[in-house]
């Protein structure tokens, strides 16, 4: 189903859509290997991913030109569990995506704002243009650490934000955060969003519909200039 900026992939089961989506990120993976001989690819946190992670660890392409890295990070180190670069290491980076380099956004900074500065200059030597962004949704429409109380939201989402990488301390995040900001996560080859069950769909749908205030998610349909894939399964 199309509709304006979102176009909706829904699948029978999570399984179905975990192998659909990892066949298309692997075949962006690809066609921008053969065009500049490298990729990169930024996902997200959460337990959403797991299937899709383990279905494209087993893609046979050349990982070793192949660089990912997170949509977001909590400002914690990669041994704890609340870590996405723990996550994304023990559930994608093996079989044949082994191979991947992996850029994080966590590092031993004092601050979460030093940190989000370290890890800009690391993103910025990735080029201008990431290849792949798989983006996720919370329960309050939140997607990268765009958290709807985050007192610097418009910052964060600001179409001609010239930071590709900031912090994020905001009461319902948990704990500080570093984000890709909105023009980065907006200008990706391929942007994705994926979803399951019957609550976020009605969370999305809702986030679309409503005037003001725009929630996160709705902010980044709003800044894209191409409709955004919805990987969607109950």
């Amino acid at each position: 189903m199309g509709s304006g900026k979102a176009w909706w992939r829904a699948f029978e089961t999570r399984d179905a859509l975990a192998a659909a989506l990892a066949a298309t990120v692997a075949d962006q993976l690809r066609a921008a290997i053969e065009a500049k001989d490298g990729a990169t690819l930024a996902v997200s946190g959460g337990t959403t991913p797991a299937l899709f992670f383990d279905a494209l660890s087993h893609k046979d392409l050349d990982w070793t030109k192949v660089v990912v890295t997170l949509v977001d990070e909590r400002f914690v180190p990669p041994a704890s569990e609340r870590s996405n670069e723990r996550l994304v290491r023990e559930k994608l980076l093996r079989n044949e995506a082994r191979l991947a380099r992996f850029v994080g956004l966590y590092s031993q900074a004092t601050t979460v704002d030093a940190a989000a500065r370290q890890a800009e200059a690391g993103i910025a030597l990735l080029g201008p243009r990431l290849d792949v962004v798989v983006l996720g949704m919370g329960a309050d429409g939140h997607t990268a650490s765009f958290f709807p109380d985050a007192p610097n939201l418009d910052e964060l989402t600001n179409p001609a934000q010239s930071r590709l990488v900031m912090s994020v301390d905001a009461p319902s995040g948990g704990e500080p955060r570093i984000t890709l900001t909105l023009p980065l996560l907006v200008g990706a080859g391929l942007l994705a969003l994926h979803i399951e069950g019957e609550a976020k769909k009605d969370v999305f749908e809702r986030a679309m519909a409503q005037a003001a205030p725009r929630l996160p998610i709705a902010r980044v349909f709003d800044a894209a200039s191409a409709p955004i894939d919805i990987y969607w399964a109950p």
